[in-house]
């Protein structure tokens, strides 16, 4: 969808709708959860009675009302509901359901396409409960793990409220507008509250594939915030990448920290494209280059810092690849449309202007996109 003309205000407005949305949808699942009915012990009473249900209603009202398939309904539920003992059960009980029907309809009711779709059915719900089984997440306490893993990597990935002057907003987008993704950033305020310190992180691999890598990055590099000095955090965050020993053990990370105070920032890069610095005074646009390798390549990586100071009317760029480059579009290339989008935000202002710039660079989403903006009166 096109944005040219829309203004930063109205995405905002869009965002607010859409959250509403998704938050009426949680508290109604929540309300379900919430009343026992979706719990193993009460769902395997509610399926039986619906295959007897089902069944009853099949040898009084006949196949054109309620046909054999209507039995995919509680099998496709068993399978995400109860263990795989419960599900061999219900297929048993589904077979026996069919069979009474017939023996009461005479068996030239029987369609064998029907018969085979639910066949079919029986065999994916055992298959889907032998997994959840295996994962020890029985029922739909899977889903809501996973909604709380969610929940705390967003939590994680919130910036804190900063003094007056300043202003950041950040949003992060999965693959194909997945739950999870690889690029995620931790923030927070360190040397009490005088220093605010981001790092942005872009995973290998992209969407669900990287989500694991990224939650368990997400909470160790929320412990270093401030743990140790800002000169050092690649370094010792580039130790624990690799103690990890993934297969896939590469990630690309930015890490700013910037004096509150003075506007002083120190930026440092592993593998990561370069932050874009707006200077009011000239007008301009710098792109601000920190070199350093990737993390969890090298033992002994050299991470070269960049300077800067944020004055009055300036702003900071940080961003993932995802964002500027794609199969068909060079990283330079990308880099230059951002800051030639970037530019009608300093006439408009930066308020509202990290999801709007999203949504102008990149609108079609097929990789994971983080983008924070920073700014100051």
């Amino acid at each position: 969808m096109s944005t040219d003309g829309v203004s930063p205000a109205r995405w905002q407005s869009q965002v607010r709708r859409v959250g509403a949305r998704r938050r009426a949808r949680r508290r109604t699942w929540r309300a379900a959860r919430g009343a026992g009915l979706l719990e193993p012990r009460l769902a395997r009473l509610w399926l039986v009675l619906l295959v007897v249900g089902l069944a009853v209603a099949g040898s009084l009202l006949g196949e054109d009302w309620f046909p054999a398939t209507t039995f995919v309904v509680p099998l496709l539920g068993s399978g995400l509901l109860v263990s795989r003992r419960s599900v061999l059960a219900l297929i048993i009980l589904v077979v026996i359901a069919i069979g009474c029907e017939l023996g009461v309809q005479g068996w030239h009711a029987a369609r064998p396409g029907g018969l085979l779709v639910v066949a079919i059915t029986a065999v994916v719900a055992y298959q889907l409960a032998a997994t959840r089984e295996r994962l020890g997440v029985q029922g739909l306490r899977g889903e809501a793990m996973l909604v709380d893993l969610r929940d705390r990597l967003r939590r994680l990935g919130e910036l804190p409220a900063l003094p007056g002057e300043w202003h950041a907003e950040a949003v992060v987008r999965s693959a194909g507008h997945a739950t999870f993704g690889g690029d995620f950033l931790v923030a927070a305020t360190t040397n009490e509250g005088q220093r605010l310190e981001i790092v942005l992180v872009d995973v290998s691999g992209k969407g669900v594939d990287a989500a694991t890598r990224a939650l368990s990055l997400a909470g160790a590099f929320g412990g270093l915030l401030g743990a140790v000095p800002p000169e050092g955090f690649l370094t010792a965050a580039n130790a624990y990448l690799l103690r990890q020993r993934w297969p896939e053990g590469f990630a690309s990370a930015i890490h700013l920290a910037l004096d509150l105070t003075t506007g002083d920032f120190l930026l440092q890069s592993a593998g990561h494209p370069p932050a874009v610095h707006f200077r009011s005074g000239s007008g301009t646009w710098r792109v601000v280059e920190a070199e350093g390798t990737l993390l969890g390549a090298l033992d002994s990586p050299h991470f070269t810092a960049a300077f800067g100071t944020l004055a009055h009317g300036d702003a900071l760029l940080l961003y993932t690849d995802g964002l500027v480059e794609t199969p068909e579009r060079e990283i330079s290339v990308g880099i230059d449309k951002l800051i030639g989008e970037a530019e009608r935000l300093v006439t408009r202002g930066f308020r509202g202007g990290a999801r709007w710039l999203l949504d102008t660079v990149a609108p079609s989403g097929n990789d994971d996109q983080a983008l924070i903006v920073i700014w100051r009166d």
